[in-house]
């Protein structure tokens, strides 16, 4: 588990809009990955902040290991 990023302090689910995916970050152990997210500004948290909501939005659960080619973000 890693310690939330303090750009997504009040978050669980964590958007990367250039990928569609959202990350659990109760599980996610890369903080590679997270830190490049809000860094690059492309971090999007989700209200209510659920998986539910993250794949009402069209976003799937990341998979470790797994990483899907970045698209241009939405606004």
């Amino acid at each position: 588990m890693m310690d939330h990023h303090p750009k997504f302090e009040g978050f669980r689910f964590i958007g990367d809009k250039r990928t569609q995916l959202v990350y659990d970050l109760t599980t996610w152990d890369d903080d590679d990955v997270i830190n490049e997210i809000a860094s690059e500004g492309v971090g999007l948290g989700f209200g209510p902040d659920s998986l539910a909501e993250a794949r009402n939005r069209g976003y799937t659960l990341a998979t470790p290991g797994k990483r899907r080619r970045h698209l241009k973000p939405r606004s």
